[in-house]
Parts: structure tokens; sequence; C-alpha cells
């Protein structure tokens, strides 16, 4: 037995050493070589200077900083408990089909989920383009003034929030309906017996069964979201980008446009920070939440 077990733990080490390596390479050390940075004066390529926590005590005053972390706290509002909310209102909808109508319609919502974003952003930038998109055209027609959404910092963030909710809503939506095919039609039809109501089986019987989907869709959307980047870039084109900073976008114009590594370092290591600290107390505050009465 003692053989055997040793065997085994070494098939084991075997089996799991490309992983390893390969996740190390790839994620360990250019995590740690990311802090080490972080204390450092340097360019984004060669030799850089010992400054210690200086890099962190300057962002405090960086108004750029400042509106880069508002921006996306902003769109991460905007976003992410509102798409979800959507994607659960479409799956509950889908779930009503059958057949290939389901299939089709399934189809139809998880379809710009795989465009990527150079597509996305045309779409919509031929939809709401001041000069030629077909939304002005339709204000024209309707008498109302036409509005540079991408151009107006007011608007321009729920713009974004709309087009990412578009675009990242079929992955949602499939993760909705795996866990609605989950619960047993049987609980259903007992609460039918009961003459329960619709609204009533939806807030005592889905909705209670489908929270850990929730919680697993509701904490996805937090990460992804919290490190956009795309969608703020490409619309930014031709108008006030520092105004529509997020944190990506701000560790871009640090590491690439100012050749500025060790800031741009400090920033990434915040952002790294916020985003475990954030996603690990929502995943708790989901989990209590399912565990209270």
């Amino acid at each position: 037995m003692i053989r055997n077990r040793k065997k085994e733990a070494l098939v084991a080490l075997v089996l799991i050493a490309p992983f390893v390596a390969s996740y190390g390479l790839v994620f360990i050390y250019p995590t740690i070589d990311l802090f080490i940075l972080s204390f450092q004066k340097v360019p984004l390529i060669g030799e850089g200077s010992w400054i210690g926590l200086d890099n962190y005590e300057r962002l405090p005053r960086d108004r750029r900083f400042a509106t880069a972390l508002w921006n996306t706290a902003y769109f991460v509002v905007l976003s992410v408990v509102p798409g979800t909310l959507i994607a659960l209102a479409i799956s509950l909808g889908v779930a009503r089909l059958a057949g290939r109508l389901q299939s089709l319609v399934l189809a139809l919502f998880f379809l710009p989920y795989i465009l990527p974003v150079s597509v996305v952003y045309r779409i919509w930038d031929w939809t709401l383009n001041f000069q030629f998109g077909i939304a002005m055209h339709v204000f024209d027609l309707i008498g109302i003034d036409r509005i540079p959404i991408f151009k107006v910092t007011a608007w321009f963030m729920p713009a974004v929030a709309l087009v990412t909710i578009w675009w990242t809503a079929g992955f949602s939506i499939l993760l909705f309906l795996a866990g609605l095919r989950a619960i047993p039609q049987e609980i259903y039809e007992a609460a039918a017996l009961d003459n329960a109501s619709r609204w009533t089986m939806f807030r005592r019987v889905t909705w209670p069964l489908l929270w850990p989907v929730t919680a697993l869709v509701l904490t996805i959307q937090l990460i992804l979201q919290l490190k956009i980047f795309d969608q703020v870039y490409l619309f930014s084109q031709g108008g006030r980008p520092n105004d529509n900073l997020v944190m990506v976008y701000y560790i871009f114009q640090r590491a690439f446009v100012n050749n500025d590594g060790g800031r741009a370092a400090a920033i990434a290591v915040v952002l790294f920070l916020m985003v475990i600290v954030i996603s690990v107390l929502n995943f708790q505050l989901m989990r209590f939440s399912e565990k209270r009465p």
C-alpha cells in the first residue's frame, strides 16, 4: 500500500507539473514582477531605480487616477446589477419556449457574445454615431435633436454600459437557463396543486433555488466590468479620453503613452487588489444572503 501510494503521488505530480509550470510562468512570475516594478521608477522597457512607496503615495494626489477610479465604479454600478437582472428576465422568457423556437431565440441572444469587440464597436458606431448613425436619423424623423452620445461625458458611460450589457448578456443567459433546468419540475407541479400564482412560484421556488447561479453571475460580471478597457478605448476615439478614463485605460496611458512603467505597475496593483477584495466580499455577501431564512 505504501509503495502504491508513492507511485500514485508521483504520477499525480507528473500530470499536474505542466499546468503548475505554465501557471507559474504566465501568472505567478508576472504578478511578482509587477509588485517589484511598482516600487521602482522605471520605463516600460529598461532598467529602473528603487523609490519605495513613492508611486503609491502619489496616487491620492493624481486627479486622473481619481477620475479613472470613479468612472470604473460608476460603470460597475451601471452594468453589473442591471445586466444580471436583464439576463435573468430574458432567461425566464426563453425557458418558456420549446423546441427549435427556443434554440433560435437563444442563439439570437447569444450571438453578440461571440463577436469581437471591434465588430461590436462598429455596429454601435453605425447605430449611435452623431453624423450618420441610424438612431440619429430616427431622432430626425420624430423631431428630436441629435445627441453626440459618445462625445458628451454625461452620456458616455451609460451608453458604453448599454453596449456592454447587449454584448455580454448571452453568457449570463446561458448560466441562468442551466440553473432553471436544474430545478425539478415536481416542485412547480406541487406548487400548482396548491394554486400558487406565477409570482409566488418565482418568489418562493425559482428565486431561492436560482440564487447560487445569480451569485455566480454577479461575481463574474463584477470581475469582468472592473477590468473594462476595450469599449472605453474604442468609443473614446475622437472624443475626450481623459474624461472617460477607467482603471485599465489609465494603466495603458501610463505604460504605453507616458512610458512610466513604475506608475502603471502601481495602478495595476491597486486594481488587482480591488478585484480580489471586492470579489471576495461580494461572494461572501451572496453566501450570507443565501443562508438567511
